[in-house]
């Protein structure tokens, strides 16, 4: 190959590289799409599940939960969430979010099932039809109200 060619191949071989680079790095960033996180649930391993179950065939049914209660009654939960994007920079989307909260009683036999959803914008257990309310719970500032109106503080 005489010099001039050498030098011609050069001068194209840099640009050519340039532009290659930045397809692959663009389309890398293009659509990201819908995305699965967390739990994946499966609704016939699901169904099997019932209350008086061993905890022990729940996790081999339906597999480590994805965190524990730490306070009250012993409960699994099992996080799921379907996320969209449209580019891989963008922040992901919540479009679906489901909970499945198994209860336990002391003797770690199922006491309560439970599938939490989101309905309109709004918490809802798809099992029981019901939206949960805070009933009798008392926040920190009324239990502190409560103990001051007793005399206790």
């Amino acid at each position: 190959m005489s010099g001039s060619m050498k030098s011609l191949a050069r001068r194209f071989h840099a640009p050519l590289i340039a532009v290659l680079l930045s397809a692959v790095s663009v389309t890398a960033c293009t659509k990201a799409g819908p995305q699965v996180v967390g739990y994946v649930v499966d609704e016939t391993a699901l169904a099997t599940v019932k209350p008086g179950q061993d905890a022990q065939k729940v996790l081999e049914v339906l597999g480590t939960p994805s965190t524990v209660s730490t306070v009250g009654s012993q409960t699994w939960y099992y996080i799921s969430q379907d996320t969209t994007r449209t580019f891989m920079f963008d922040k992901p989307e919540i479009v679906n979010q489901r909970v499945i909260a198994v209860q336990f009683t002391k003797a770690m036999r199922v006491e309560k099932l439970a599938n939490y959803g989101m309905q309109d914008g709004v918490l809802f257990d798809f099992l029981s039809n019901t939206t949960p309310t805070g009933g009798n719970e008392l926040t920190f500032i009324r239990q502190l109200m409560r103990a001051a109106g007793a005399g206790v503080v």
